[in-house]
């Protein structure tokens, strides 16, 4: 559900975040400022500096875990806890 009134820091990074898999527009939409890319841009930057994260483009918030993930692959475990 899209945010009624823009996002600010924590709140923002952690929307555009969510969102990061779906591209800026999606995000941008999400965390309550529209089609107005910019402004997002802007604060979203702002926030990520006021925390200590490295923002360049929205694609730096997608974590590891989230792209392992989207790459799928495959468990590796034993068949039962006695065949380790």
């Amino acid at each position: 559900m899209a945010a009624a009134t823009p996002l600010k820091g924590l709140e923002l990074v952690d929307c555009a975040r969510a969102n990061a898999k779906q591209g800026v527009e999606m995000a941008s939409r999400q965390c309550g400022y529209g089609e107005d890319l910019n402004t997002f841009r802007r604060e979203l930057k702002q926030a990520c500096e006021e925390m200590g994260v490295q923002f360049n483009e929205l694609s730096d918030l997608i974590t590891d875990q989230q792209m392992m993930l989207q790459m799928g692959g495959e468990i590796v475990a034993p068949e039962s806890e006695g065949k380790l």
